[in-house]
């Protein structure tokens, strides 16, 4: 029996598929979920999405790799490798950081959306239907909603916010001219890795082409990943900065 897989039985199949308790089918004659002892009447029940305990594990792997925090990530690989209480361990350390737990909320509930899209698809497929389509994944926006990114003490420096009105980040820079030399661009450590570097660095670039100004900055030689969003606004390298210790001096 066919049935249209809305946005409420796609957020009931999610429920019962992290419902360890029980098994659970999808009844088709009244279109929700219940719990029965078995499945084998086609005609009526369809057996959910498979979801264990391994596929929950194999999805905090991957998103603990995806993590460009290198504190979190490392603390989150740290909860994955314990023999036991990987779960709950897990879970501690996304509590001690907010933003990167929402990420990984959305981040699930978007893998397993895809796990349902697929089974349905396969459903379709027996009945001669075209497949849907599965949704774009995007977190960056989502965890971004959360801070208020504003002008500091003067018009070419600013700071992001967090949502009880703390200072995690800063991009300040110095007019001389026509140009504007950037002096101070700084994230947080545990807020790293969520875009606010470039967000705060967008907000001083919307400044600059305002005013039709040219912007400067210098990077240390470890800053290599943050050179692509800089090529990406058409920065240009103009110069390279080489240092020499002191002979015989002690590193």
């Amino acid at each position: 029996m066919r049935f249209e897989l809305d946005n409420i039985l796609m957020d009931e199949i999610l429920f019962f598929m992290e419902n360890q308790d029980g098994k659970f089918a999808l009844d088709c004659n009244e279109v929700c979920i219940v719990e029965v002892k078995n499945t084998g009447d086609e005609n009526r029940y369809i057996a959910l999405p498979q979801w264990d305990s391994r596929n929950g594990y194999r999805l905090m792997e991957k998103f603990a790799s995806s993590v460009k925090n290198p504190v979190v990530r490392n603390e989150l690989s740290i909860a994955l490798n314990k023999n036991k209480g990987v779960f709950r361990a897990y879970r501690d350390i996304l509590e001690q950081y907010p933003e990167t737990e929402k990420m990984w909320q959305q981040f699930k509930k978007q893998k397993m959306k895809n796990e349902i899209v697929c089974w349905y698809n396969a459903l379709r497929e027996e009945w001669g239907l075209e497949p849907v389509g599965v949704e774009p994944e995007d977190t960056s926006s989502l965890v971004l909603e959360d801070f208020v990114i504003r002008n500091d003490d003067n018009e070419y420096c600013f700071i992001a916010e967090s949502s009880s009105s703390e200072i995690i980040g800063r991009i300040a820079s110095k007019r001389e001219g026509s140009i504007l030399h950037i002096d101070t661009l700084e994230v947080k450590m545990e807020f790293r890795g969520l875009g606010l570097g470039k967000t705060l660095l967008s907000a001083l670039l919307k400044k600059a082409d305002e005013q039709k100004l040219d912007l400067t900055i210098e990077l240390p030689c470890d800053y290599d990943y943050f050179s692509r969003s800089l090529y990406l606004e058409e920065f240009k390298p103009s110069a390279v900065k080489f240092t020499r210790k002191a002979l015989n001096s002690v590193s």
